[in-house]
């Protein structure tokens, strides 16, 4: 498996790399001054700001994103963001890319912040005499240099007056200087609000019935994956098949799907997005077993996908037949081979040096959704080479427990965290806590099967 971030050394690559930036040349030339510095600006956060201080060209820029491994000529998406934020859509030729292109990609593979994106359009929205004023209202907290609209908020930004969460500072400029710009805050809290993991349901919450009722019967569809890699059933068959038992006795139609590549992941995407048969279905579960890194899962054939490109298949809008309803995923992401191979605990995932800090980033942005990640951010998790996963064995373990008692799936996802959490290998050294993210809007609670004791 190709390690990620790291560059191929055929000639014929050397003379693909040369091309593409001589690409990246050209954008350059097409650039004036102040769209560096709004790229400069959108890749605060992804960007190391000393790298971006020091920037003075795009090409200085582009070669940061190179490094970062945030650009490459095989996936140049993130550059077709940034120059489609900054209205310079006729060079998204460069990148053999449209502006339509880039606009149906952008709900899944955004890489702009919200609240960077809310900051940008601000500075679009407030001309010279908006900045003058606002500028006289904050007088004797700024210094005397001359700034634009950007280096403004950007400096608000910086000294800590205005955050993602805390925008009462510009809220209240905005309402002296320039009011219409209030109706991108207002639209910035609702789209951010949709983000906001959703508190878990209190056991004495209401109980719905009826039409109300997420899980009401046992006619379930569900789907579940399996991602593996080389040699995947032989590590991971205890791992699949008490997935599939489980599943089934919950009432749950499973399909399983064994060493998928990325093309064919996307034929079964589009299979399942499409399935006549969610209509009749109350519930949704994909899971998928493979190694991967945060944020994302390798395919068969070493291609890296994100989870929110996954996801996005079953949106309201992209599959109306599971709106409402509740869809869950569950990731066991494994790297397997690093961390002690020939003891019977092993790594399955390893850890990223710039893991996103939140799993709500992979999450689409509706409600009725749970992603549930063996590991929180940046961390290993851990599988038995004979019992398969922690997480997964623990899953399963505790449906099969708590279903029974009518537990919701939130309460018990908690039991799973406390379980494995607990769990240390002969060594005692090492230990896992799985993260579930979710924007569920009501409690989840599987029937309980009529052969319950039986399992």
């Amino acid at each position: 498996m190709k390690s990620q971030g790291q560059h191929w050394c055929s000639s014929s690559d050397k003379n693909c790399k040369v091309s593409f930036r001589e690409k990246l040349l050209i954008i350059d030339s097409n650039l004036g001054v102040q769209d560096v510095e709004n790229l400069k600006f959108l890749c605060i956060g992804l960007v190391p700001n000393k790298k971006l201080e020091k920037s003075s060209s795009a090409s200085d820029v582009f070669e940061h994103l190179l490094a970062e491994d945030l650009l490459s000529e095989e996936d140049p998406f993130f550059l077709a963001e940034l120059l489609y934020i900054i209205r310079q859509k006729k060079l998204l030729q460069h990148l053999s890319c449209t502006k339509e292109e880039v606009e149906r990609l952008l709900p899944t593979r955004q890489r702009v912040s919200l609240f960077r994106n809310l900051l940008y359009e601000l500075s679009e929205g407030i001309d010279s005499e908006n900045l003058k004023d606002m500028i006289f209202l904050l007088k004797d907290s700024l210094p005397k240099t001359e700034m634009t609209s950007l280096s403004f908020l950007a400096f608000l930004e910086k000294q800590g007056k205005i955050d993602e969460d805390d925008l009462t500072c510009l809220e209240d400029l905005c309402k002296t200087v320039v009011p219409k710009l209030l109706r991108n805050i207002e639209k910035y809290k609702r789209e951010k609000a949709a983000q906001i993991v959703t508190p878990p349901v209190d056991k004495e919450a209401e109980s719905y019935q009826g039409e109300e009722e997420l899980v009401s019967q046992t006619d379930f569809k569900t789907f579940l994956e399996a991602l593996p890699e080389e040699s995947w059933q032989n590590k991971h068959a205890g791992s699949n098949e008490i997935l599939s038992h489980v599943f089934q006795w919950l009432g749950f139609t499973v399909r399983i799907h064994n060493d998928v590549t990325k093309g064919e992941m996307e034929k079964v995407l589009q299979e399942q997005k499409c399935n006549p048969a969610h209509a009749d279905g109350d519930c949704f579960v994909f899971c998928i077993l493979t190694h991967g890194k945060f944020g994302a899962v390798y395919s068969s054939d070493e291609a890296l996908i994100p989870i929110r490109e996954i996801m996005s298949h079953f949106t309201a809008l992209q599959c109306p037949r599971l709106a409402e309803k509740p869809k869950l995923f569950f990731i066991q992401a494994c790297q397997g081979e690093e961390i002690q191979p020939s003891v019977s605990i092993e790594a399955d995932a390893l850890n990223p040096e710039q893991a996103p800090t939140s799993l709500q980033d992979s999450i689409p942005a509706e409600a009725d959704f749970l992603l549930g990640l063996a590991t929180v951010p940046g961390y290993v998790s851990f599988r038995h080479v004979e019992e398969g996963s922690w997480y997964i064995q623990s899953l399963c373990n505790h449906l099969k427990k708590l279903v029974p008692r009518c537990e919701d799936i939130l309460s018990i996802l908690t039991a799973v965290n406390d379980d494995v959490s607990r769990r240390v290998d002969k060594q005692g050294t090492k230990k896992q806590m799985p993260q579930p993210a979710f924007t569920l809007r009501k409690k989840l609670v599987f029937p309980v099967p009529l052969n319950a004791l039986s399992l």
